[in-house]
């Protein structure tokens, strides 16, 4: 049995998972900017890579902030994006799916490009790549909890896939050393998903 009194914390897993966790409320619960794209942005790109630079003194590239292995990524995305739309084809053509993202469709794709850039930055980056240090492959899992979390309010199908869909994500991620491959196939995904959803093929 352990005293309580050995108890050590990692400052950086410490400030990670505390700051990311009130970045997700403060984004559920507020729109602080227009439109709330923006948000996401400052929430989940611009706070993190300054606590990494300022507080943590390290570089971005450090937590993905790179092309990365670019000689893997390209054709993983590319492969991904094959795979995948088939099965965004019939998974968003739901009417739960086409309610809940018809306010989304006029601004496509840049408002999901300001969205997912800083949402895959935080958990594909600075999440994953923090906690590797300390948990190593484990992390993949770890920063998929967070990410599954984020979607409840989302569409019940979209939202049962995300602990998997996170893990495949982080995968990329550390296999690339990179966040930009999962966020470019994030991007499809949700940009795909607006756009049938909302104009469903007769």
């Amino acid at each position: 049995m352990v005293s309580s009194n050995t108890l050590r914390f990692d400052a950086r897993i410490v400030t990670i998972t505390i700051v990311s966790t009130l970045l997700i409320m403060l984004d559920r619960y507020h729109d602080f900017l227009s439109p709330p794209e923006k948000d996401s942005v400052i929430f989940y790109l611009v706070i993190p890579l300054l606590i990494v630079v300022i507080f943590f003194r390290e570089s971005p590239r450090n937590y993905g902030f790179s092309l990365g292995d670019w000689r893997a990524g390209i054709p993983l995305t590319f492969g991904a994006l094959l795979f995948l739309t088939p099965i965004i084809y019939y998974a968003a053509r739901s009417p739960e799916m086409a309610k809940y993202y018809a306010p989304y469709a006029p601004g496509l794709p840049w408002n999901t490009f300001l969205d997912l850039i800083g949402w895959e930055f935080m958990f594909r980056g600075w999440i994953l790549f923090g906690y590797a240090r300390k948990f190593g492959p484990d992390a993949l899992w770890l920063q998929a909890v967070p990410f599954a979390l984020a979607h409840l309010g989302k569409p019940e199908l979209e939202t049962l896939t995300t602990i998997f869909g996170g893990f495949a994500f982080g995968w990329l991620a550390w296999r690339t050393r990179s966040f930009i491959y999962p966020f470019l196939i994030h991007w499809y995904i949700a940009s795909l998903t607006i756009l049938i959803a909302t104009r469903p093929l007769v």
